[in-house]
């Protein structure tokens, strides 16, 4: 392999690899990008305005960003076309089935919707990425990136930041963290879940097995499949896990993290200078303002940036994205090129700050997209651009130093966007349903790229692919073998993606989380989901849609992504950019007018991920064979699981008893 693997990873979420001669080990940077949502082209609706009884969606409200709520299409059935001026937005507990788009109507899902209003007179939102069709906010250095690279069409990844990077570093789904790989012991909560087979009396003998188990669990308590983890709470990723730098080590590399860590902090050992990194320049927890540096957590308050162990002061006051997009770029400009370097780039960006003020950007770039009438999404474009513009310094940076030619950049989000306010963020999943920690696809399918000149292939890969993946797929890419990896959940992908192979996947287990009641599972194409978070309060489809403007091709051509990629003779012409852009349009399935509503806190939910993206048909009823299956393979999962090690949170971890700053507070009992 090449001297020298690099792996762009901007995370908002988002990661980039590229690799230049196979007799060397490539540099491998990845560029991870936080919350960002998964863009992609407009679901074939016109932008409506319609009401039912004496409730409507009605402009004003698709104007605020907000999810845009309906009901089943039988229930629409029967319902009023006509819409009541000055009616009030459907309720965030109803049951939602459809968004409003922008585009000219080609199809209507169900045949009660052809009397629908249309309103051409609503403000047109728009996604969030340039490359799956986003007009309103430009990103030319991601899309340089995902023309001359590979778009990854079904990238999946955990619902929220914890387990997303769990997975990442470990190659294993987050119920498995900590765990010796296989473990046959199913953790339930009563006798009969823990014996499925047996649905008659316990024997003595099986429930003296099940005491033992129960008692196996209470030391391995060391699962990251439940929340994130917070600044006082006395846990972390376990310490019996390799992680994706120390296997890279053992093969010369020199390993790097910049951004975001969220993996655990009240012990040093948990901490990146001791999990396989050289260097961090960043922060410990999963939030931070983007000038002042803090962070608010449960009542909480501290400042939280590092550079190694000390507490870098002297940054306060600069903007977040620049200070780490600085870093990455000194970490280029000094790294001897003969040696191959890993670099995780772990935004904040577009993460939101704390509650205070929780979209920051500088106020001259904000101003720029005046044209977009919602502040708040106003101020998130203009933290996206900021985004955008250090993926185009770090890949600059690497042509500077004569080492994109021998990179392998990868681009990811750790999760699904944090849309219409949840948390307090305007990105937009549209039309995929759900936000961030659901596992409707808009939480788990995430937007994410490869860019390599070692890919014999580009354009849009269409082949499943999970974050644990990256660990295995990276580790082969940088001349490992993956037998040295041990057991894990995570394939090897990089022949599926240098190739065009065959992909060694056809299932991802999103997640099973027993204090949320959650689970869901795709064999493909088959996806199983069985209940929910929110009690179903984010279970809808969330815009803005945001199609109607004018791409600016000049605009990415002239990026400084795009000209160190033109340098290299590797960008496309602009018909075969269009067509990756066209290529990389979601079409939503036509809804059946008499199909059955999905309520997954009532039963489990199955859907044809192939033929309904969007997950509008619930088939639950119809396909009774392959729902049984899919439950049967949840429980096979589940029976691998460790208990999520989340804790009480210790007073001891409080900033405001270590002079306001995040610390290590385990080390000082």
């Amino acid at each position: 392999m090449m001297k020298a693997l690099a792996v762009l990873c901007a995370m908002a979420n988002w990661s980039v690899c590229a690799f230049a001669d196979q007799r060397t080990r490539p540099h491998i940077v990845y560029i991870l990008a936080d919350d960002m949502a998964t863009p992609q082209k407009e679901h074939p609706l016109r932008r409506l305005s319609f009401s039912f009884g004496m409730v409507a969606v009605n402009p004003a409200f698709v104007n605020s960003n907000h999810v845009v709520h309906s009901i089943t299409c039988r229930e629409l059935t029967n319902r009023s076309s006509r819409p009541r001026p000055g009616s009030k937005p459907v309720p965030s507990d109803s049951k939602s089935l459809l968004i409003i788009g922008s585009q000219p109507l080609s199809r209507i899902p169900c045949d009660a919707l052809r009397k629908l209003h249309k309103d051409r007179s609503s403000f047109q939102g728009w996604n969030d990425v340039g490359f799956h069709g986003s007009d309103q906010i430009p990103t030319p250095n991601i899309d340089a990136l995902a023309y001359s690279g590979r778009p990854l069409q079904r990238y999946y990844a955990p619902p929220v930041c914890t387990p997303s990077r769990a997975a990442l570093l470990t190659g294993k789904y987050p119920i498995r963290n900590g765990v010796k790989m296989p473990l046959k012991i199913h953790f339930l909560h009563s006798y009969r879940d823990f014996f499925p087979e047996n649905s008659g009396v316990v024997s003595d003998e099986q429930g003296e097995r099940f005491q033992r188990g129960l008692k196996i669990f209470e030391h391995r308590r060391k699962g990251m499949q439940h929340g994130v983890i917070y600044g006082a709470e006395p846990r972390g990723l376990p310490l019996t896990e390799t992680l994706l730098p120390q296997h890279l080590q053992r093969l010369g590399y020199r390993t790097h993290l910049v951004g975001k860590w969220h993996l655990g902090s009240y012990k040093r050992e948990y901490l990146p200078l001791n999990r396989g990194f050289e260097s961090h320049l960043g922060f410990w927890t999963g939030r931070i303002d983007y000038y002042d540096h803090t962070s608010m957590e449960h009542g909480s308050w501290g400042f939280d940036i590092r550079r190694g162990w000390s507490v870098a002061h002297d940054l306060f006051g600069e903007y977040i994205t620049d200070v780490l997009t600085a870093e990455a770029v000194r970490l280029i400009q000094t790294h001897n090129a003969s040696q191959p370097l890993f670099l995780l780039l772990a935004h904040s960006a577009v993460h939101s700050g704390n509650p205070y003020t929780p979209l920051r950007a500088p106020d001259d770039l904000v101003d720029n997209f005046k044209y977009i009438n919602n502040y708040q999404r106003r101020k998130y474009a203009a933290m996206l651009t900021k985004f955008d513009e250090s993926v185009g310094h770090v890949v600059e940076a690497l042509h500077r130093h004569g080492m994109l030619q021998q990179s392998v950049v990868v681009m990811s989000s750790d999760n699904g966007g944090a849309a219409a306010g949840f948390n307090l963020n305007a990105a937009s999943n549209y039309p995929l349903r759900g936000v961030k920690n659901t596992l409707w696809e808009g939480g788990v399918r995430v937007a994410a790229l490869i860019w390599s000149p070692l890919l014999r292939v580009r354009g849009p890969a269409t082949r499943l692919l999970h974050a644990v993946d990256w660990l295995p797929t990276l580790y082969t890419a940088a001349g490992g073998n993956v037998s040295d990896l041990g057991v894990i959940d995570g394939v090897s992908q990089w022949d599926a993606l240098s190739r065009d192979g065959p992909s060694p996947r056809t299932q991802i287990l999103h997640n099973i989380d027993d204090i949320y009641g959650n689970a869901a599972l795709t064999d493909w194409p088959w996806k199983i989901l069985k209940g929910t978070t929110y009690n179903g309060n984010w279970d809808g489809w969330y815009g803005p849609g945001g199609r109607g403007g004018r791409y600016d091709l000049r605009a990415l051509l002239d990026s400084r992504a795009g000209r160190a990629l033109a340098a290299l003779r590797l960008m496309p012409n602009q018909t075969q950019i269009l067509s990756t852009r066209a290529a990389s349009t979601i079409q939503c399935g036509v809804c059946a007018a008499n199909g059955v509503a999905c309520r997954p806190l009532q039963a489990p939910c199955l859907f044809n991920i192939e033929l309904d993206p969007c997950e509008l048909n619930n088939l639950a009823e119809t396909q009774p064979a392959v729902l049984q299956r899919l439950l049967s393979l949840l429980q096979q999962y589940n029976a691998s699981a460790a208990p999520p090690n989340n804790q009480p949170l210790d007073p001891k971890g409080d900033p405001a008893r270590w002079d306001h700053v995040y610390t290590n507070f385990g080390d000082y009992e």
